[in-house]
């Protein structure tokens, strides 16, 4: 995968110089792709001050509402996060994703996520990301600055992708499906579980956030994803 397929995306920063130290660690490790969702803060003279030069990415940064408009063109989606959810989600170490992240081939878009500076994801954001990364640190002092997280992981994928061999050719046949094509296949697949009355419309909960984990983990295709599509629908035929 090429560096410039891979975005990072910031939610609900709170201070500028974050901002810009995070834009100056990303192009530091050759990344330019910044998203910010919800930003609680101005990118203005502190942020560009802190970048340190790293202009480019503070230029060309998107800014969007949500997380689901952020990743929605992503096949991939990683979050990151200090601490482990009462629903355990797929975890990788930082070699780990780098590694993931550099296999996939070039029609591949990859997101990294990183949450508030002082409570990170809400369970609702974590339900949109494929896996979640854990930087090892001092069980007594595991906290660390989002700049400082995001500097970690650019460096592990660009030292990854300096010894990589050359990405396969995509196969255009068997891309990978899109955060928002998924997101369409779980709304699709809530309304016809309840529907059949396997799923209760007022309390869905844990049964569609196990199933997305099952269907998240296993990185599915546009293809797999069509044809599941297909199935619900002809389903829902069938009953009408």
């Amino acid at each position: 995968m090429k560096l410039e397929n891979i975005k990072i995306v910031m939610v609900g920063t709170t201070h500028p110089g974050n901002i810009g130290a995070a834009a100056r660690a990303m192009l530091n490790m050759c990344i330019a792709n910044l998203t910010l969702v919800d930003p609680q803060c101005p990118v203005g003279q502190v942020a560009y001050s802190r970048a340190s030069g790293a202009n480019l990415v503070l230029d060309q940064r998107e800014t969007v509402a949500d997380l689901p408009a952020a990743v929605a063109d992503c096949s991939c989606v990683i979050a990151t996060s200090a601490r482990r959810r009462s629903l355990a989600w797929p975890e990788l170490e930082p070699q780990e994703m780098a590694g993931k992240i550099l296999q996939m081939d070039d029609a591949s878009r990859v997101a990294l996520v990183f949450g508030r500076e002082h409570s990170g994801l809400t369970n609702d954001e974590m339900q949109l990301c494929n896996y979640m990364v854990c930087i090892p640190t001092n069980p007594e002092f595991s906290s660390l600055n989002v700049a400082s997280a995001i500097q970690l992981l650019c460096y592990e994928i660009y030292r990854q992708q300096s010894i990589m061999p050359v990405a396969r050719a995509p196969d255009l046949d068997d891309q990978p499906a899109t955060s928002a094509e998924l997101e369409g296949y779980f709304e699709h697949l809530q309304r016809v579980l309840e529907q059949s009355g396997f799923l209760d419309p007022q309390q869905p909960g844990l049964i569609m956030q196990r199933l997305r984990r099952l269907y998240l983990r296993n990185e599915m295709t546009r293809n797999e994803i069509n044809i599941l599509r297909g199935m619900l629908t002809a389903v829902q035929k069938q009953r009408d």
